[in-house]
């Protein structure tokens, strides 16, 4: 929590829009550099994805394929990034006091990672098992 915190005091003018293209690039990188510290599910997809793209080279799957598995790793991280988001903006919003509305915002953007996650499944046994299966058979 005191990380958080501190990554977020760096920010004391975030209201402000920069007008120099390099500084806006640091602020989307400190973005990606928070939630990456501070959450736990950002660095296990990040594992997973590192996971699949090895696979993918050790199975030499087609190009089409790595770059169907490229955006589907991309699509779920820029999910738990939004998600970082919504969650942080609620808890600045209500503070400590609980919130069914609050809740609900919370569970939904957790539900589009979750449907992320699912389809990102979906497309690496679309991808990965026809591979397995020749691998096994030519044994």
């Amino acid at each position: 929590m005191k990380n958080k915190i501190n990554l977020l005091e760096s920010r004391g003018e975030s209201y402000k829009t920069s007008k120099n293209v390099l500084i806006s690039f640091k602020y989307a990188f400190n973005g990606i550099y928070y939630v990456f510290n501070t959450s736990r599910n950002f660095k296990i997809q990040l594992i997973f994805a590192l996971i699949s793209l090895i696979l993918g080279f050790l199975l030499q799957i087609s190009k089409s394929n790595y770059l169907m598995l490229i955006i589907t790793i991309m699509a779920v991280l820029i999910l738990e990034i939004l998600n970082t988001s919504i969650e942080t903006i609620v808890d600045l919003v209500i503070k400590k006091e609980f919130s069914n509305l609050a809740k609900i915002s919370k569970d939904a953007s957790a539900g589009a990672v979750l449907l992320g996650s699912i389809t990102s499944v979906i497309i690496a046994v679309y991808i990965f098992i026809p591979k397995i299966k020749l691998l096994f058979l030519n044994l």
